[in-house]
């Protein structure tokens, strides 16, 4: 992707994988040395973090807009069909899950969100593997919700019933505390 296409605006929500999603605050510009620099000012909602990121940067790192509505039925239409996930060695699913996740895609995360929620109901899941299922909750629920500008509960309620289409049990993030 050029960086021509990734033309944000202060005010556009959008997602900065692995960080979740947040809201360009400013556009400015930061001298380094002989050349200036353009950058986005990002506030991370969850975290509440500022994340400064180059323009020129912006498509390298898979800084996207929040998905639309088209997009948000697809992650639907995807969670409430039955299928039969790999199973494989718990490495290799690792690892695959890993890179899925490192995409960006909500559809990706929303793949590996269905994954380990059908393994887990199979089995207990390994350490990591329940870290990074708490994390594709996480992302797929926070971007839902400010995709359809609304509280996250209605988006777990959303959830919950889609995926209980394929018999599978939605997480509550309650589960994940220690």
């Amino acid at each position: 992707m050029s960086s021509t296409d990734l033309n944000f605006h202060i005010g556009d929500k959008v997602v900065y994988p692995n960080h979740g999603v947040g809201v360009i605050e400013q556009i400015g510009s930061r001298s380094i040395g002989p050349s200036v620099e353009r950058f986005y000012l990002l506030h991370i909602k969850a975290s509440s973090l500022k994340v400064m990121v180059p323009c020129h940067n912006a498509g390298s790192v898979g800084l996207r807009r929040v998905v639309r509505n088209g997009e948000v039925q697809k992650v639907l239409d995807l969670l409430s069909v039955s299928e039969n996930g790999s199973n494989g060695d718990w490495k290799d699913r690792f690892k695959e899950n890993s890179d899925r996740m490192r995409t960006g895609s909500l559809l990706e995360v929303a793949g590996v969100m269905k994954n380990l929620i059908a393994l887990h109901q199979a089995k207990p899941l390994s350490f990591r593997e329940k870290k990074m299922l708490e994390r594709a909750r996480y992302l797929l629920v926070s971007e839902l919700a400010m995709a359809r500008n609304c509280e996250e509960s209605k988006v777990e309620e959303l959830l919950t019933l889609t995926l209980a289409k394929c018999k599978l049990r939605f997480p509550e993030a309650s589960e994940f505390q220690a």
